[in-house]
This record gives structure tokens, C-alpha cells and sequence, in this order.
């Protein structure tokens, strides 16, 4: 249990990290979209399973498909 957990907050950092250095923005969403779902994932272990459903449902998925909605009515790279 121990070891998954620790694999999911490894994989929670790289996705945040990765969302910081994307130059891509649809890119960026999409890490930080992983970033919401692996916390829903953790919430879920810490025996908090309201929580973990909001967090999947607002975090990752209703904010990656209103930023991408906007990145797509916008230019998605820098000039």
C-alpha cells in the first residue's frame, strides 16, 4: 500500500512539473488534468470517497474541458 501510494505522489510530481514546462498549452492541461486525477486517486486511499469523486469530476475533468474550450477559441501557440 505504502509503495503504491509513494508511486502515485512520484507520479503526481512529474505530471506538475511537466504542466509547468509544457510550451503547449493543450499539453499543460492535459498534465494538470493527470495531476487532479492522481489526488483523486490518493483521496480515494485516504478513505475520503466524496472527496475523491469531486476532485475527478471538478479538477480533473470540468476544468481541463473548460480550458481546453478556451485554448481552442484562442491561439495555442506562442508567436
Amino acid at each position: 500500500m505504502i509503495f503504491v501510494v509513494s508511486l502515485l505522489v512520484f507520479l503526481m510530481l512529474i505530471a506538475a512539473i511537466a504542466a509547468s514546462v509544457f510550451r503547449d498549452l493543450i499539453s499543460a492541461v492535459i498534465a494538470a488534468a493527470l495531476v487532479s486525477l492522481v489526488a483523486a486517486i490518493l483521496f480515494y486511499f485516504l478513505q475520503a470517497p466524496d472527496v475523491a469523486m469531486a476532485e475527478a469530476a471538478i479538477g480533473a475533468a470540468l476544468t481541463a474541458a473548460i480550458f481546453i474550450i478556451a485554448i481552442r477559441r484562442t491561439k495555442r501557440f506562442e508567436e
